[in-house]
């Protein structure tokens, strides 16, 4: 932004601010920033840590680029040059400090592009992945595509910043450059999202004939939606930095030397910028307004009620319930008071670590848990593992063979849900 006016750097610097609360509330309001530890349950390995950050210091780093320059911009103001009238104080009229913090500025948007790239770029190997698999055991990470992220992410992590620093000499020509390649490789991430978009009401009809139970439908057709929405505010952002990357290497500009066509790309490209920012953070972190009233409701009953004090001297003996169901390594769904009283009494939740000791990964499929209900007269009757008759279990087996889709089609919440690799 080196020979952009003031406005456009303001804009970007207030719309990536705006982004940067919107996302602190979003990310408490989603889990009170658990997902962001280090070691968020046993499922947090190496590559949902890498999906986590990557994206998340993308946008600080966008933050910071355009808060600079907006703050340089703003200080040095603008000159009259003969011949060309007012424009923006050129930056070799920049002070010293101003003129250090170029190149430093320029390396945090090359950062934040090439980890965006690997954001959208999982993506799109994914769901290639997803939609082409042809069996429902192969493995994400084990497929052609993800060897195509790991080695695309790479080289734009790589990439992008030794653009910068090659280029360092001229910022003009810096800026161009950097420009033309982060906004080439973006570019043709969006143009091949369409596909993915044009084949996926496709893809969702064939889970239907496969009789894929409504809520996941349902979680896939939002995710379609948005990111229809999203791809055409990408494009919004690509392709105006494309044309002045472009336009900036060549020997004569025609667009960066016309301030009102400079300014209107730059805002344009700062807006799909920002909005496809969101859209990328909802997808990532969806919220359900749902279970979060229950979590909130059921913390509030819980400290009415606790187990030790709840109903007076304990009529129902939770106590007693609740160490029965410890010590049968039974996961506790929910006690309910007795049939003069509507209050539920949810037990503690368990530990990721426990529900994997009680609950391996890899049953017998014969195995099948029923939870705790409450029957017609208020008690309860406790939650158990029965085992399938000889003539169902047969029967269930066949169903689970002849199932071609792929199960992360089931478990699929978001690309940095737990449960979805």
């Amino acid at each position: 932004m080196a020979h952009m006016s003031p406005a456009v750097t303001l804009v970007w610097a207030a719309l990536t601010t705006m982004f940067e609360v919107f996302l602190v509330y979003h990310l408490w309001s989603f889990d009170r920033f658990k997902s962001l530890r280090w070691n968020h349950g046993p499922r947090s390995g190496t590559f949902k840590r890498v999906m986590t950050y990557s994206y998340l210091t993308s946008i600080p780093l966008i933050t910071i680029y355009a808060v600079g320059f907006s703050i340089i911009k703003y200080n040095n103001g603008f000159t009259v040059i003969p011949g060309m009238g007012i424009t923006p104080t050129p930056y070799e009229l920049w002070s010293d400090s101003a003129q250090s913090a170029i190149l430093p500025l320029y390396l945090c948007y090359s950062f934040a592009w090439a980890l965006e790239v690997v954001t959208h770029l999982e993506e799109l190997c994914f769901w290639f992945f997803l939609i082409r698999s042809g069996s429902a055991k192969q493995d994400w990470f084990r497929s052609l595509y993800f060897k195509i992220w790991a080695i695309g992410s790479i080289v734009a992590i790589i990439c992008m910043p030794l653009i910068t620093v090659f280029t360092r000499e001229d910022p003009y020509k810096c800026e161009a450059y950097t420009l033309l390649a982060g906004g080439l490789g973006s570019l043709s991430l969006t143009i091949w999202f369409l596909p993915i978009l044009w084949t996926f009401p496709k893809f969702l009809q064939s889970l239907k004939k496969a009789d894929v139970d409504t809520n996941t439908i349902v979680r896939l057709t939002k995710f379609h939606e948005l990111n229809c929405i999203r791809v055409l505010f990408r494009f919004l952002f690509t392709i105006p930095l494309v044309i002045l990357g472009i336009d900036g290497v060549r020997p004569h500009q025609h667009i960066n030397d016309n301030m009102f066509a400079t300014d209107l790309l730059g805002m344009i490209s700062g807006i799909g910028c920002v909005v496809s920012s969101g859209i990328t953070l909802i997808i990532f972190f969806p919220r359900s307004i749902k279970a979060e009233m229950a979590s909130r409701e059921a913390a509030r009953e819980l400290r009415r009620f606790p187990r030790s004090n709840a109903f007076g001297k304990d009529p129902m003996n939770m106590q007693r319930i609740y160490q029965h169901v410890s010590s049968n390594k039974l996961p506790p769904y929910e006690v309910v008071a007795p049939s003069h009283s509507t209050q539920k009494i949810p037990f503690e939740e368990m530990s990721d670590e426990e529900n994997q000791k009680y609950w391996p990964s890899e049953m017998s499929p014969s195995l099948c848990m029923q939870p705790n209900r409450r029957m017609k007269d208020g008690n309860v009757e406790m939650g158990t593992v029965f085992t399938l008759t000889d003539d169902n279990l047969p029967k269930r087996s066949k169903v689970m063979r002849k199932s071609d889709i792929n199960h992360l089609v089931y478990n699929w919440r978001s690309p940095l849900g737990r449960d979805s690799y």
